[in-house]
């Protein structure tokens, strides 16, 4: 038995919930005192407290309005990718709009699975109300971790695995619509430099572009996987073009694979778009910036920072009827690669 299951803290504000009968934010609004609970709800909630044992841990009192107002945005990727790539520049930038005035301070954290039992630790030690998790890999123990000791979290894309709320960018439809623009062009050998096999993000940006190419009858075989550096974006096309010498078309699961991509494209004396024409995935300031500018699929890093930040602080404020899960449209935007 782990150290972290040692210390499972009991009764949740769920199973408070859910033995009395009503909705985690009536629970929170009996433990807070406050009004518009009726008096019914009101015994059922302090005969469950009683039944179970009752004893809040540091995110229930949160909820009871004893809070650190703080929360941790947890980033699941090693501290120098984290710099390098523009996505979690914007994501912190949503978050840290999302958060102005509202007097709460917000900690960024660097998750490995070496250090995963330290970081529940701290973050059931009354630090922060609730964490942000992005970038999860596979079945991260991290997040049955953190429901264990009832934090509220919100992930920035959907987890695999475990159910928690989650925002993320409509990536299926993104890609299909990429698939659908390359297809367009008339173009037949049509590949792919798919994102990691063990991120949702990356299964979901695959299905989309196998969707777009089978509504085009066009082969969807050609796919080589890279984990979102420009490094692996290079040996994913170098695979791709010794599969496929006659390559005609490629979709890149973001922008910075797509500038390995490129260079091998532009080593190999390929011509883009005139002999491969090439779409990314993001928008990101690599994409206008690439030789030549890069054709993608534009998601609003920013706006999902933000609205993963509201949907945890909304479910720290007790609203009901919260969605268990958001998608934010995407927008083919087009420039001379494609």
């Amino acid at each position: 038995m782990t150290e972290t299951a040692k210390r499972r803290p009991g009764p949740r504000i769920e199973e408070v919930a859910r033995v009395a009968g009503v909705s985690k934010s009536t629970v929170s609004r009996v433990i807070n005192d406050e009004q518009y609970v009726s008096a019914k709800a009101r015994e059922a909630v302090h005969a469950a407290i009683a039944e179970l044992g009752y004893s809040p841990n540091q995110a229930a009192r949160a909820l009871a309005g004893n809070r650190a107002n703080a929360i941790a945005l947890v980033v699941s990727e090693p501290t120098g990718r984290v710099l390098s790539d523009p996505f979690f520049a914007g994501v912190l930038r949503g978050v840290h709009s999302e958060l102005a005035g509202r007097h709460t301070q917000l900690l960024l954290m660097m998750s490995q699975p070496s250090d995963t039992e330290d970081l529940v630790t701290y973050l059931s030690s009354g630090h922060v109300d609730g964490a942000l998790l992005v970038s999860l890999h596979g079945e991260d123990p991290l997040v049955p971790m953190l429901a264990e000791i009832g934090l509220p979290v919100v992930s920035g894309g959907r987890p695999l695995g475990k159910t928690v709320p989650f925002v993320d960018a409509d990536n299926f439809s993104g890609a299909l619509e990429a698939a659908r623009h390359l297809a367009s062009l008339g173009r037949k050998r049509i590949g792919t430099v798919a994102g990691p096999k063990d991120m949702a993000v990356g299964a979901d940006r695959l299905s989309g572009f196998r969707r777009g190419l089978s509504e085009a009858k066009i082969a969807t075989g050609l796919v080589a996987h890279g984990d979102f550096t420009p490094e692996s974006g290079a040996r994913a096309m170098e695979r791709l073009l010794r599969k496929a010498p006659d390559l005609d078309a490629v979709f890149v699961a973001a922008d910075i694979m797509a500038l390995g991509a490129l260079q091998v494209l532009h080593a190999r004396g390929k011509r883009v778009p005139e002999d491969v024409a090439v779409v990314g995935f993001d928008d990101s300031v690599f994409a206008a910036t690439a030789t030549p500018p890069l054709t993608t699929i534009r998601q609003d890093v920013e706006e999902l920072g933000r609205t993963m930040t509201w949907r945890l602080l909304a479910e720290l404020a007790g609203e009901d009827g919260l969605p268990p899960s958001l998608l934010l449209p995407t927008t083919l935007i087009r420039r001379a690669s494609a």
